[in-house]
């Protein structure tokens, strides 16, 4: 029997990739360069760090719940991190791994006020976003400091695009192969749907949001440190509005803020790819940097709406058999 045709059904289930090649193809149709392998080298270069960032973002957000302290985390991280290798002769193959350990005890702390004391959040996350903003400030004096030696090299040689890339491309599916794979994978995803119900079938769930948060503190420093080697310094703006773009990256990958739904690959690949060809579509376009702003935000607000959509109609869908439930036993 062939399943008749549904537009919304369509939409609801490809109209993320539609927007993503619509994009791919007006650029390439628009611009001379856009498609040439140094013009692709440097919109994966420069979206890597950005998708290994929104990775563990992404996985709190699967949960249901929200992180908007990643930028800050990744700035105290760092500069605490670079203070320590540049001031007080830490070796490098020590201090990024302890930037890492930072990162996840400082996501451990979110964690923990946030499943075990119960504070909500998003007032969790700003508070932090704020506090840890301010300590790193009173550390670096907000003074830019350029990163170690050795660290600045290795950015510069001459297939550190590949390296970044590559580095990404494991992470991703690694992160992957977590959430697909993995008994914690599908716990997330119950968690996102209905937490009540994944207790009741036997879910740890102040753990596993517990672990998300962890691995968003992780993740946003391992993306954050790429991306200092590509710019070479920790400055007093680092990280700030990231939290945003992460988010903007899973929504636009068909990550539901709601939870429960959305995929590492191809989503949150896809989402982040969208955001940062727009901004390299529109330079060579050469358009005014002002307008970035305007053309994401619209990019955001179209997928905020399919995804908003996208939850009535699977609320309508489960009521409709609830229904039909109720009705048969009747």
């Amino acid at each position: 029997m062939i399943k008749k045709f549904n537009l919304q059904d369509f939409l609801m289930s490809y109209g993320f990739t539609i927007i993503f090649a619509l994009v791919l193809i007006f650029f390439a149709l628009g611009t001379e360069n856009f498609l040439t392998i140094n013009n692709i080298l440097t919109v994966l270069a420069n979206a890597a760090p950005w998708l290994v960032m929104a990775t563990g973002l992404a996985l709190v957000i699967m949960t249901g719940s929200i992180d908007i302290s990643i930028g800050s985390i990744l700035f105290l991280a760092l500069a605490l991190g670079n203070s320590l290798m540049l001031y007080r002769g830490l070796p490098v193959a020590i201090g990024i791994p302890l930037v890492f350990l930072i990162g996840a005890l400082l996501g451990s702390l979110n964690g923990l006020l946030i499943v075990v004391v119960g504070i909500n959040p998003l007032i969790t996350t700003m508070g932090m976003m704020f506090a840890l903003r301010g300590l790193a400030l009173w550390l670096t004096s907000g003074l830019v400091q350029n990163i170690p030696p050795a660290l600045q090299q290795f950015g510069r040689i001459g297939l550190f695009k590949e390296f970044i890339i590559l580095t990404a491309a494991v992470i991703l599916v690694l992160v992957h192969l977590l959430v697909t794979r993995t008994t914690f994978g599908r716990h997330v995803m119950a968690i996102g749907n209905n937490a009540e119900v994944a207790a009741r079938l036997g879910v740890r769930v102040k753990r596993v949001r517990f672990l998300t948060y962890v691995m968003s503190g992780l993740m946003v420093c391992v993306g954050g440190t790429l991306q200092i080697m590509q710019i070479s310094n920790v400055h007093p703006r680092l990280g700030q509005g990231y939290e945003f773009t992460a988010i903007a990256a899973a929504v636009v990958g068909g990550i539901s803020l709601f939870g429960g739904e959305g995929s590492i690959i191809p989503g949150l690949v896809m989402g982040g790819l969208t955001l940062v060809i727009v901004e390299n579509g529109l330079t060579h376009l050469g358009v005014s940097p002002y307008v970035y702003p305007f053309v994401r935000g619209g990019i955001i607000f179209l997928a905020m709406y399919a995804d908003a959509m996208k939850s009535r109609v699977m609320a309508r869908v489960h009521v409709t058999k609830d229904e039909e439930l109720t009705t048969a036993s009747a």
